[in-house]
């Protein structure tokens, strides 16, 4: 049994970067070298590209991640000075799923791809439901098993916005978490069609996590010029819970009534599902099947903490590697907004305990 690992990062945008650099500088070095070089592989974008292409690429995307986040881009800077990696390089291993669908645009062959990044299964769950009256946010994050030993923790203490505790990977800003002010964000990767130069799902992320009220942190997502095809989940201590299907100028936004809402890895929205590329028929059954089992597990009720956590170990949602395609449930987290209760496990949630945590 592994405890998650956890760095903190405090002071300003730069020293935060800095200190996250300088922590697991070989790391990512090491990651962002499989990334980048992942970035430029038929196997994933349907068409190769030369390094310097797609460093170019990631290149032509700086602008637009400063624009929509300054603090956040200072963050990266710091990351960049301590790792020796350059910002390009960087984008690229925070955004990688955004990026692959940036680059697939750029291809004339479409048509389905031989590796794909997208078994997440994760739920918005109402006060009504939850045993103690108080909602959750939850999801397993998966990924393919070459990412399960960068996964990392962050428990940031900006000077410039609330507390908060993200899921990560060595090198990336956040990319699952929860702030002190009760704003809960959840992802799940989808196959877009139509990527383009803009900004990458980590960067809206943490802005969101920047934010105070939900609606703000809607509109992180539903104002941003997205490089890539993700789908969203927000919850507040409120009891407010709201998914959204985003992709490069659209996003569908459903707002959870009295029932647990439950989000996979396929669209729902047939506005969406126009604007993603072709899925392989096993990646398509596995989400398919995935979202069935939670929904069924979900509306067995006694919807606890415990209860939640034995969700994500189901053999049908905690997915292990298996050649070809290696995905795997590389963590999992649990979020309560109301509470601040933070729930998180590093690698499979079956061989893994969960470590709480106060945000």
């Amino acid at each position: 049994m592994s405890q998650p690992r956890v760095l903190s990062l405090t002071g300003t945008p730069r020293d935060m970067g800095r200190v996250h650099g300088a922590a697991f500088a070989d790391e990512i070095r090491r990651y962002t070298a499989e990334r980048v070089a992942l970035a430029g592989s038929a196997v994933w974008t349907g068409h190769a590209m030369e390094r310097d292409a797609v460093l170019a690429l990631a290149e032509a995307c700086l602008d637009a991640h400063a624009a929509y986040a300054p603090g956040l881009m200072l963050e990266l800077e710091g990351l960049a000075e301590a790792s020796g990696l350059s910002l390009a390089e960087l984008i690229i291993t925070n955004g990688f799923t955004d990026f692959i669908d940036l680059v697939y645009a750029r291809g004339a062959a479409g048509g389905a791809t031989a590796q794909v990044e997208d078994d997440c299964t994760a739920f918005l769950i109402p006060d009504a439901l939850s045993v103690d009256g108080h909602g959750y946010l939850g999801q397993t994050w998966d990924m393919h098993a070459g990412s399960r030993p960068y996964v990392l923790l962050l428990q940031g203490r900006p000077d410039d916005g609330p507390r908060f505790m993200a899921f990560s990977l060595t090198g990336c800003v956040g990319m699952i978490g929860m702030n002190a002010a009760g704003i809960a964000v959840g992802i799940n990767n989808l196959l877009g069609a139509e990527g383009q130069i803009g900004v990458s799902w980590p960067f809206v992320v943490r802005k969101a996590l920047q934010q105070t009220d939900i609606e703000a942190a809607l509109a992180c997502i539903t104002d941003a010029p997205l490089m890539g095809a993700h789908n969203f989940l927000l919850a507040d201590r409120h009891g407010t819970g709201i998914n959204i299907e985003a992709m490069p100028g659209h996003c569908h936004i459903t707002r959870r009534g009295g029932a647990a809402l439950v989000h996979s890895n396929h669209c729902l929205d047939a506005a969406t599902l126009r604007r993603c590329r072709p899925r392989a028929p096993a990646s398509q059954a596995s989400s398919e099947a995935r979202l069935a089992r939670a929904q069924t597990l979900l509306d067995a009720g006694g919807l606890s903490a415990p209860a939640l956590m034995a969700l994500t170990r189901d053999p049908v949602i905690c997915v292990r590697a298996t050649p070809p395609l290696e995905m795997e449930t590389c963590g999992a987290a649990l979020m309560q907004p109301a509470t601040g209760q933070f729930w998180a496990v590093q690698g499979l949630p079956t061989e893994n305990d969960y470590a709480r945590f106060t945000v």
